[in-house]
């Protein structure tokens, strides 16, 4: 019997090695879901823009898309979720140029024509800073909001962090990703997960105003994430609840544009 049930571990123990392994190796394959354009593609949007691409430290080009406000107060850059790509920031610009922002938005590795693939957290800080920096070249950094939306709240968190913007806004931010994991896949061997993306503690060193919006009906990214920052930070972070609304819901919202309003005139 004892023969049998050590028999029954080892097996236990080589399948676990064998997820643990596969998970590793196939994390950003789950996590990062992009779009892909060809490098000819036109984007095509009823408002002026600039397209933009920039060297990586590794020779890579990330493409971005800057549309101008008519009359701008400054700069907000946009770090989108973990699907899609920058052809559909066409349908969300005008929410912030209307408002006198221009708005820049990127596209990370392997996302629509930018090259390159996903390999590591810090490979992804490392272009966003790049690319901050370059941004600060056309404008003065107490003139730029970070934005990061879904999976790209970490990483605004992160840059923020790490610079001076006049503001970070967050769309429906995680706590810290392994966290968002471990609520919905509570198995999944979390110390091979090598995106921690940790919100929380990317917050303790924003010396700016955060804001938070976040729908209570969100599926994706629970609104408890939301509170649960909140309560943490509470001197620097105001959570602006959108009352009904999913996770993809937020730009074209009436409500969440008066409140964006509002901030963006203080």
């Amino acid at each position: 019997m004892k023969k049998i049930l050590l028999n029954i571990l080892k097996v236990i123990v080589s399948l676990y090695i064998l997820v643990c392994v596969t998970f590793y190796f196939l994390q950003e394959k789950l996590i990062f879901l992009p779009e892909t354009l060809e490098k000819n593609h036109k984007f095509d949007f009823v408002q002026t823009f600039e397209e933009f691409n920039f060297k990586t430290a590794d020779k890579k080009l990330i493409n971005g898309l800057l549309f101008r406000a008519e009359s701008t107060k400054g700069l907000i850059f946009y770090l989108h979720g973990n699907a899609g790509s920058l052809n559909g920031s066409g349908e969300v610009a005008d929410t912030y140029t209307e408002l006198n922002y221009d708005i820049f938005f990127l596209d990370y590795r392997g996302y629509g024509k930018s090259e390159g693939e996903i390999t590591s957290q810090k490979q992804l800080f490392d272009d966003n800073q790049m690319v901050y920096n370059e941004l600060t070249k056309k404008y003065d950094e107490k003139d730029i909001i970070i934005l990061g939306s879904s999976i790209g709240s970490g990483m605004a968190s992160r840059l923020a962090a790490d610079n001076n913007p006049k503001r970070l806004i967050l769309h429906a931010p995680y706590y810290s990703f392994p966290d968002l994991v471990s609520q919905f896949y509570p198995l999944t061997p979390l110390f091979t997960l090598k995106y921690k993306f940790a919100t929380n503690e990317y917050l303790k060193n924003c010396n700016m105003p955060v804001t938070i919006f976040h729908g209570n009906q969100d599926t994706v990214i629970p609104y408890e994430s939301s509170l649960r920052l909140r309560e943490e930070f509470k001197s620097k972070v105001y959570l602006i609840t959108l009352d009904g609304l999913g996770h993809n819901e937020i730009t074209k919202n009436e409500n969440y544009k008066k409140a964006l309003k509002t901030i963006l005139e203080k």
